[in-house]
C-alpha cells in the first residue's frame, strides 16, 4: 500500500473519529501515532510523541493563551461583563432592537477580554437575554443576536484562534491581534446593521427599551471604564512596541485581578474558580496543539500536502478562485468540525499551497478565522447555538438557527468586503511600531 493511500485512509478515519464525537486532540493522537508507526516504524512514532510534546510545551509564546483566558476567566467574574453591557443599553437600548445592538456591542467588548468565542456567548447570553425577553423580543432576534455575537470572541483580540494559528504557521501572533481588530470592529458594526434592519422590516421583533437619563449613562460610561483602560493597556500596548504578547497577557491578568480585589467584586472562591477554568481550558487547547505536531508529520511523510497542491494546480485556478476554493472548503467543514480541529486539520495541508501563491500569511489568518466564526453558528454543530439554547432552554433550537440565519448572511458579505480589502485587516499590522 503506497503512503498516499494510507494518509487518505489516516483523514477517512480522523473524519469519522470526530464525527463520532471523540475528542479533537484524542482522535488525532490515534491517527498521529499509528499512521506513523505504520509509515516509518514505531521508534520514530514513539520518539516524536516524547520530542513534540516537550518541544511545543517548552514554547514560550504559548504563555498567553493561559494568562488571556485567565483575564477573561477573572473579568468575567468581577462582573466587567455586566458594566459594559450596561454601557451599552444605557447609550440604545431605548432604539428598536437596541437591547440586541447593547447584547452585541457587549460581546465585542468581552471579546477583548476573553478572547473566547464560546465564554462571550456564554457570559453575554446570561446578562441579556432574560432582559430582552422582558421586553418582549423575538427569540429569534435575541437568540440569534447572542449567538453571533459571541462569535467576535475568536477574531477580536485576544483571539485563541488567532495563537493557535500563529503556533501552528509560525506567525507573529502580535501581528495578527493588530490584523484582527479592524475586521472585528467591522463585523460587529454589520451586526448592528442587521438588527436595525431586521427592526425596521418587523419592528415587533425588538421593541425599544426605556429612555435612561443622562447621570444613568453617565454612570454606565464610568463603569465601563476600567473595561476600556484594561484593553487599551494590552491590545495598545502590543501595537505601541510596549509589550510582547507574552508580557501584555501577563499585565492584563494582573490588572483583572486587582481590579476585581480592590473593587471587592472579586472573592476569594471565583478567583479559584476562574483560575480552574482556565488551567481546564488551557490543558485542552494544549493537547490539540500537541497532537497537531504528532499529526503533522503523518501528513508530511504520507505526500498529503503535495497531493493537495496537485489537485489545486490541476485545477488551474487563479489565485483568487484558489483562496475562495479553500475558503469553501472551511465553510463546508465548518458544518460539522469544531474551529480548532479544523485549523489543525486544514493548515498544514493548506498553508504551503497559500504560500506558493504569495498570498499574504496575516491576511489569510483574518479570513480563516472569520471563516471559522461562520462555523461557530452554522448547523448542525453550530457550538455558539447550543451555548446558547443551554441558557434559554425553552426556546427551540430550530428558533435559534433561524435567528442566526440573518447574521451568517452578514458574515458572508463581511468575508466579501475583506477579501476585496485586504488593507483592511493588514493596516495596523503594517504601522505596528511607527
Amino acid at each position: 500500500m503506497s503512503d498516499g493511500i494510507i494518509g487518505l485512509i489516516g483523514i477517512v478515519a480522523l473524519l469519522t473519529l470526530l464525527l463520532l464525537r471523540l475528542p479533537v486532540a484524542f482522535a488525532m493522537f490515534i491517527v498521529g501515532f499509528l499512521g506513523l508507526w505504520i509509515v516509518d516504524g514505531w521508534n520514530v512514532a514513539a520518539g516524536l510523541l516524547s520530542s513534540e510534546t516537550f518541544t511545543l510545551a517548552s514554547k514560550p509564546e504559548l504563555v498567553v493563551i493561559p494568562l488571556f483566558i485567565l483575564m477573561g476567566n477573572v473579568a468575567s467574574a468581577s462582573g466587567m461583563s455586566r458594566q459594559l453591557y450596561d454601557a451599552a443599553y444605557s447609550l440604545i437600548g431605548h432604539v428598536r432592537g437596541g437591547l440586541a445592538s447593547a447584547t452585541i456591542i457587549g460581546c465585542g467588548g468581552f471579546a477583548a477580554l476573553s478572547g473566547s468565542s464560546v465564554a462571550s456567548a456564554l457570559t453575554m447570553g446570561k446578562v441579556s437575554l432574560k432582559e430582552m425577553e422582558r421586553f418582549k423580543y423575538d427569540d429569534r432576534l435575541s437568540t440569534g443576536s447572542v449567538a453571533a455575537g459571541g462569535t467576535l470572541g475568536i477574531l477580536i483580540p485576544p483571539s485563541t484562534g488567532f495563537v493557535i494559528y500563529a503556533i501552528l504557521t509560525e506567525q507573529s501572533i502580535g501581528r495578527l491581534f493588530m490584523a484582527g481588530i479592524l475586521p472585528g470592529i467591522l463585523l460587529l458594526m454589520v451586526f448592528v446593521l442587521t438588527v436595525l434592519i431586521l427592526c425596521l422590516i418587523q419592528p415587533s421583533f425588538g421593541p425599544p427599551g426605556p429612555k435612561t437619563s443622562f447621570s444613568e449613562k453617565r454612570r454606565a460610561l464610568v463603569g465601563a471604564l476600567p473595561i476600556l483602560v484594561l484593553v487599551l493597556v494590552t491590545i495598545g500596548g502590543i501595537y505601541r512596541g510596549f509589550f510582547s504578547p507574552e508580557e501584555a497577557a501577563g499585565v492584563g491578568a494582573g490588572l483583572a485581578i486587582l481590579y476585581g480585589l480592590f473593587t471587592r467584586s472579586l472573592s476569594f472562591s471565583a478567583l479559584k474558580e476562574a483560575i480552574t477554568d482556565s488551567v481546564v481550558t488551557t490543558a485542552t487547547v494544549m493537547l490539540i496543539l500537541i497532537a497537531a505536531h504528532l499529526l503533522n508529520p503523518f501528513f508530511a511523510l504520507t505526500h498529503i500536502t503535495e497531493t493537495v497542491g496537485n489537485f489545486l494546480a490541476y485545477l488551474d485556478l487563479s489565485v483568487l478562485g484558489t483562496l475562495l476554493f479553500i475558503l469553501a472548503v472551511y465553510l463546508v467543514l465548518g458544518c460539522f468540525l469544531e474551529g480548532f480541529a479544523m485549523l489543525v486539520l486544514t493548515l498544514p495541508i493548506f498553508f504551503p499551497v497559500v504560500l506558493e501563491l504569495g498570498i499574504d500569511p496575516i491576511w489569510f489568518g483574518v479570513l480563516v478565522v472569520l471563516t471559522l466564526e461562520m462555523g461557530l453558528i452554522s448547523p448542525p454543530v453550530g457550538i455558539n447555538v447550543f451555548i446558547v439554547k443551554s441558557v434559554a432552554p425553552r426556546v427551540p433550537l430550530g428558533q435559534i438557527f433561524r435567528g442566526v440565519i440573518p447574521f451568517w448572511l452578514a458574515m458572508v458579505a463581511t468575508l466579501g468586503v475583506l477579501i476585496a480589502f485586504p488593507q483592511i485587516s493588514l493596516f495596523l499590522p503594517n504601522t505596528m511600531f511607527n
